[in-house]
């Protein structure tokens, strides 16, 4: 599915991906001062599958139908952006409900399906309700790219991303996944409160423009690195994966495993390696 709908950043009906909030601010040894203030909207989205209900994923309104089609990618249910008939609010959702429900028409029954696995998934953790070890099981291939990146380039991601994150610059509540070129070019960078959900909504929006695998790509992350990221980089052939913050054990075991570069304390003077180097140069 590739359609003007599944790019729009404003979700109707959920008043966007700000609220307004009024709060006290206190300060040591001065008094408190009310003031007006945003906060990072956090509400659930219902996923069904031709009608059937799914999962659940709480995440910040925008971009929703991205966040589905990544989500549904990384989760094997598609393999390819033409797999998808169409993501759609049901007609039958009440008012109160329509903005937070997309049903999807697939092409196909997927084997993902036929386990007939209905989970929530929260904002904070992008494995959640999955039933068993065995069904964490990374499913894919090793990432083969001839991808380089210049240590300078790097160095000067994180502003690069930071500029562009309007959201987290009103709440400072969200996280966001940047896609760059080897020469540091921002492709595409998406917020949300779940740092899983801000890599779906790229892969996604990286799906209808025909872009997967992106093999020649540099993904950047604002917060640390887990395993369900360098899950999902690897399902969409991301070879360089790099974060302002710490990667986790897994997530490191991970990219040496599927053949990730995968970088950590990415500052402007310097930065961690902690699987394949080879890719970064000076």
């Amino acid at each position: 599915m590739r359609s003007s709908e599944a790019n729009n950043q404003r979700t109707p009906g959920t008043g966007g991906p700000v609220a307004p909030a009024r709060v006290l601010t206190l300060a040591t040894g001065e008094a408190g001062t009310a003031r007006d203030d945003a906060v990072a909207v956090e509400a659930p989205l219902e996923v069904r599958i031709s009608g059937k209900p799914m999962t659940v994923l709480m995440r910040t309104p925008g971009h929703d139908q991205e966040l589905v089609t990544g989500f549904l990618f990384g989760e094997g249910i598609i393999t390819d952006a033409d797999d998808v008939i169409s993501i759609e609010r049901p007609l039958e959702a009440s008012d109160a409900d329509h903005a937070n429900v997309l049903n999807v028409q697939l092409m196909v029954s997927r084997r993902a399906l036929e386990a007939d696995r209905l989970f929530f998934s929260n904002s904070s953790c992008g494995i959640c309700g999955k039933k068993s070890l065995a069904s964490i099981e990374v499913q894919g291939i090793p990432v083969r790219s001839a991808l380089t990146v210049a240590r300078s380039v790097l160095n000067g991601l994180p502003e690069r991303l930071h500029a562009a994150q309007p959201t987290f610059a009103r709440t400072g509540g969200v996280h966001a996944s940047g896609l760059f070129t080897a020469e540091g070019e921002l492709v595409a960078v998406r917020e949300d409160v779940g740092r899983h959900n801000a890599l779906d909504k790229l892969v996604g929006w990286a799906l209808n423009e025909g872009r997967v695998p992106l093999a020649d790509h540099v993904l950047l992350v604002s917060g640390r690195v887990s395993y369900e990221l360098v899950q999902k980089a690897i399902v969409a052939g991301i070879p360089v994966v790099a974060a302002v913050g710490a990667p986790s054990s897994l997530a490191v075991e991970l990219a040496e495993r599927f053949g990730i570069t995968l970088i950590g304390f990415l500052r402007t003077l310097g930065m961690n390696i902690y699987a394949n180097a080879n890719r970064v140069t000076s």
